[in-house]
């Protein structure tokens, strides 16, 4: 293992799709063979949105857990928690709120654009604002150097490292400063083109049955053809299907199906009808694990549990130092 440690978390806001494999739980895969990792199931940062929601939080998060087991991340490789589960993070975030000017996070351009997005009713809480100082504390926690995360949440993390300077500045102290640690991922959009969301109805879910996986895909939005001599689209629904089949299919016939569009001769049913076939045969083994998760709650409980000792007593020595060096010892 290296000397870096990562800290990363995902929010149980419904069930995980293809867009998070790819975007963020693949890269964990790999991190995981590579480097001390701590991955939690952000269920405090789920309520800045979600708190008029409490019913589907249990159940989300339940789900979350076991995709990520499902998919491949090893408790005996990482340490995998509940956030709420670990008190100190809360602790940590309040003290980090001390000395965090209120003007940083109102600056926040992820602030900004995601009150634009949601409504401002539904982002008029005190617990959305600080979004960005319960991120820092949850990777301070661990003393973490990396985080992997997504060009959107980049300004966060130089919030946090803002944050972490200003600590040391103020206390004299050395914590480490977090940093982003962005890896090149497929840009996998939704089944219209558009930004594969749960709001826009437009997702293939991990837990998705193959028959529904199989549905989906040749329900996806095509166009009317391409004339001869046509270039291979760059975005739209067409060049989703054609990044579905790279990801999961096989590279002679991902070829076939480019020299077909560029001759103006492809036929999209055939071509949904690999894709579906291709994608269900590379998660079968990934269905198989989750099937045993849903009828292994034991199993699941005593992973958070465990996961829980490790995780709060490594926050515990971070927040000993912290507490010590604001005078509350």
């Amino acid at each position: 293992m290296s000397s870096e440690t990562v800290v990363s978390g995902m929010r149980p806001t419904g069930p995980l799709h293809l867009g998070n494999y790819f975007g963020a739980l693949k890269t964990w895969l790999e991190l995981q063979e590579e480097t001390d990792c701590y991955f939690f199931i952000a269920d405090w940062h789920a309520l800045t949105t979600g708190y008029e929601e409490p019913e589907e939080l249990g159940k989300n998060s339940r789900e979350v857990l076991i995709d990520w087991l499902a998919a491949g991340l090893d408790p005996e490789k990482c340490v995998i928690f509940k956030q709420s589960d670990v008190p100190e993070h809360a602790e940590l975030h309040l003290l980090l709120e001390m000395l965090t000017p209120e003007s940083w996070l109102k600056r926040n351009p992820t602030y900004k654009a995601a009150r634009e997005e949601l409504g401002k009713n539904k982002t008029n809480n005190v617990g959305f604002l600080s979004y960005p100082v319960l991120q820092t504390a949850d990777v301070l926690a661990h003393r973490g150097t990396k985080v992997p995360v997504g060009k959107d949440q980049k300004p966060h993390l130089e919030m946090g490292r803002e944050i972490v300077r200003r600590f040391n500045h103020l206390y004299d102290a050395d914590l480490p400063e977090m940093k982003a640690l962005i890896r090149q991922t497929p840009q996998l959009q939704g089944l219209d083109g558009r930004k594969m969301s749960k709001s826009y109805k437009n997702c293939i879910y991990l837990s998705d049955s193959p028959t529904v996986r199989e549905e989906k895909i040749m329900s996806a939005q095509t166009d009317s053809g391409p004339e001869p001599g046509a270039r291979l689209p760059e975005e739209g629904p067409v060049a989703n299907l054609f990044t579905l089949l790279e990801l999961f299919g096989d590279n002679d016939v991902l070829s076939d199906y480019e020299e077909q569009y560029r001759a103006g001769e492809i036929q999209y049913g055939y071509m949904k009808q690999d894709i579906a076939a291709a994608m269900n045969s590379s998660l079968e083994e990934f269905d198989e694990r989750r099937n045993e998760l849903e009828e292994s709650p034991k199993e699941l409980n005593e992973i958070l549990t465990s996961g829980c000792e490790k995780a709060r007593a490594s926050a515990a020595s971070t927040l000993d130092i912290v507490r010590e060096k604001m005078g509350l010892v």
